[in-house]
């Protein structure tokens, strides 16, 4: 047999599957018009500065679907930036809109691996939070490995958030916040701020989503968590 000096590339598992969707016009059209005003690529997150053109509290939020989340708190919290990922293409495009309709200066969105951008460009002790809000559960067993949160994600995490910072997670799926219970137990960079409670009251700021509501309209369970650095 042949040897290759070639190193083996192993791709690292997603947890996402980049579809399109049905996309309507005026969704497309913001996306076309709009996102070079507040779209930006994965290496200006180097420089958040200069993305804002001023200095503030900033917090990324990971998945923000159509925008529930973002744009309420960007409304009701000026004096902070909020930088969203997501790739799916008409949630961004209504995000898009909402920024143009409340006439918002403090948001900026990136369409790419969320991963990516925290190990690769996102940079250390630069964040006040960050916040997944009711992420993918891929509830069957042979797709829990790409579920978002995994300790290498929390170590990443961690590492981009400054002293007093916090990691907010909510999720309808018990099985989720099971596995989320168990990978931070004894997390070594990351604490559950509900201690022995262990899940913690939903927080009062944080906007109910479609998807949430859709959640309690099937009478699931919401989970929050709030993780701190130990």
């Amino acid at each position: 047999m042949e040897s290759s000096d070639q190193p083996i590339i192993r791709r690292e598992i997603r947890s996402f599957v980049r579809r399109e969707g049905r996309i309507t016009p005026a969704q497309k059209e913001a996306v076309e018009n709009l996102w070079p005003d507040y779209g930006i690529e994965k290496a200006d997150l180097v420089d958040l500065d200069k993305v804002f053109n001023r200095k503030a509290p900033r917090f990324l939020e990971i998945g923000c679907g159509i925008g529930d989340a973002i744009i309420s708190l960007a409304r009701e919290n000026p004096d902070n930036d909020y930088i969203g990922i997501e790739v799916y293409l008409p949630g961004l495009g209504s995000i898009l809109q909402a920024i143009k309709q409340h006439k918002l200066t403090n948001v900026r969105l990136v369409r790419d691996d969320a991963m990516e951008c925290l190990r690769e460009t996102i940079s250390d002790q630069s964040l006040n939070g960050v916040m997944v809000f009711f992420p993918d559960p891929w509830p069957k067993k042979r797709h829990n490995k790409r579920r978002l949160i995994q300790p290498k994600f929390l170590s990443l995490i961690a590492k981009k958030l400054k002293r007093h910072g916090r990691l907010f997670v909510g999720t309808d799926w018990q099985n989720y916040a099971d596995h989320i219970i168990d990978i931070s137990v004894d997390h070594p960079e990351l604490s559950n701020l509900a201690d022995s409670e262990i899940y913690s009251p939903r927080p009062a700021w944080r906007p109910l989503t479609r998807y949430e509501k859709r959640a309690l309209r099937l009478e699931h369970i919401v989970r929050d968590f709030v993780f701190a650095l130990k």
